[in-house]
């Protein structure tokens, strides 16, 4: 429903223009092209220097997209109302959802309704965003992302998201609508007033009646659930988040009554070094942030995947015990400050680290006594096959942090250890 010459006028279409816009505007400023997503096709510039090789790398990374510019917006939220576009002229405003917890421009936690905004507030932005999607004639699920300013209580418009979002589930947890079914029968026809999930969000006894909603003038009742989600992507947080990929050997994650997850990978699958980091998503739910936030916890603390990959699971949970992120006194820039600074940092678990020392000291051991042993031999010395015995049966001490552990070592197989500590026999197969 935009004009193409008024959707023009708003783009930038090469750097000079780029920076006279932000001569006029003022640095820092943000480049954003439209058809980007998943922190590509994003840049902040503090100078010209800075934006003129920042706008070939916009153009660059998403070829062909409109690119807009605008002035940086600081120490802000980014709050996203969902809505549903139907075309009888309906729009609905399903809640929201608060994803200022981002690195690199990319969400890490996702929570909703976003209680950091004042419920007047929220209701303006919701309406806003109704009026926006009926204005263009939007039809369908989609979402009107704004950056929000708690000191001064104002947001501005960041852009309009015309499509079903990863972390839509936040929103089914929160309104009990099933977003990809609602934008299924908006497809058909059927008018949003109409759909038994919208009217039972608005308390209607008669869910699959036909009374009328007017969703610009008629609130919902209040959301009495939190729901916080988390990515779980194939990244090394000890080095900024730095995509890995490989082998997956195993997934284990158990859902319960308040937290469900899902993941786009089975045992012995792998992440290609070409495909989106993401492969796990995992929602927790409570009476209130707090509630959710402890869930999210303890769901987090019992993930397990192992392979050659790396993941930020553990940082997570570092993060979700942070003061700044219980007292929710956080912002967009937040996560990148943490790890720009090396504030949040993650050690393995000590059995882990004495095992996987066993393992190697074991192997060493074993791979030093087969080589002198072959050269024994092959000198014609053949008592060195006495040391067979002590080849395949040894005791080992690790000591780790001050403790010492006594493990008796048995070589099972020529690829295989059983290493017994504290009466405890743990099989290991060295590859």
């Amino acid at each position: 429903g935009i004009p193409k010459e008024v959707f023009d006028a708003a783009c930038i279409h090469d750097v000079e223009q780029a920076v006279r816009v932000a001569e006029k505007i003022g640095y820092p400023t943000m480049l954003k092209a439209s058809q980007g997503g998943g922190g590509k096709g994003i840049r902040m510039s503090k100078n010209e220097e800075e934006l003129r090789a920042n706008y070939e790398q916009v153009v660059a990374e998403v070829v062909g997209s409109p690119v807009f510019m605008m002035k940086l917006c600081g120490n802000a939220r980014h709050i996203e109302i969902q809505i549903v576009g139907d075309e009888h002229g309906n729009a609905v405003a399903l809640s929201g959802r608060d994803c200022s917890t981002q690195r690199r421009f990319q969400k890490i936690f996702e929570e909703g309704p976003p209680t950091i905004v004042p419920p007047e507030i929220f209701k303006e932005m919701e309406r806003a965003a109704q009026r926006l999607t009926q204005a263009i004639g939007y039809r369908g699920a989609g979402t009107v992302e704004y950056l929000y300013e708690p000191p001064t209580r104002t947001f501005c418009f960041l852009e309009l998201n015309p499509r079903l979002q990863v972390e839509h589930p936040v929103t089914e947890g929160l309104t009990g609508v099933n977003i990809p079914a609602t934008q299924l029968q908006v497809a058909m026809g059927i008018r949003l007033d109409r759909i038994p999930d919208i009217r039972r969000f608005y308390n209607r006894e008669d869910v699959y009646g036909d009374s009328p909603i007017d969703f610009m003038t008629e609130d919902y009742p209040e959301v009495k659930t939190h729901v916080i989600a988390a990515r779980i992507t194939a990244e090394n947080p000890d080095e900024g988040f730095k995509p890995t990929s490989g082998r997956i050997e195993r997934v284990r994650f158990q859902s319960t009554p308040k937290v469900w997850g899902y993941f786009s990978v089975n045992n012995n699958g792998g992440i290609h070094e070409f495909a989106d980091s993401q492969f796990g998503h995992v929602f927790a739910s409570g009476p209130d942030r707090e509630s959710a936030r402890k869930q999210l916890l303890l769901a987090l603390k019992e993930i397990e995947v192992r392979g050659e990959i790396r993941n930020p699971v553990e940082y997570l949970c570092q993060l979700l015990e942070t003061e700044a992120f219980k007292t929710n006194n956080i912002d967009t820039s937040w996560l990148d400050g943490l790890i720009r600074d090396k504030s949040v940092k993650t050690e393995p678990e000590r059995d882990q680290v004495v095992i996987c020392a066993a393992v190697y000291e074991t192997h060493k051991i074993v791979t030093k006594k087969l080589k002198d042993m072959e050269a024994a031999l092959e000198k014609g010395q053949a008592g060195a096959v006495y040391d067979l015995i002590s080849l395949n049966s040894f005791s080992l001490p690790i000591t780790y942090k001050g403790f010492k552990y006594e493990f008796s070592v048995q070589r099972a197989s020529p690829d295989q250890y059983v290493f017994t500590v504290n009466k405890q026999r743990i099989a290991v197969k060295v590859r």
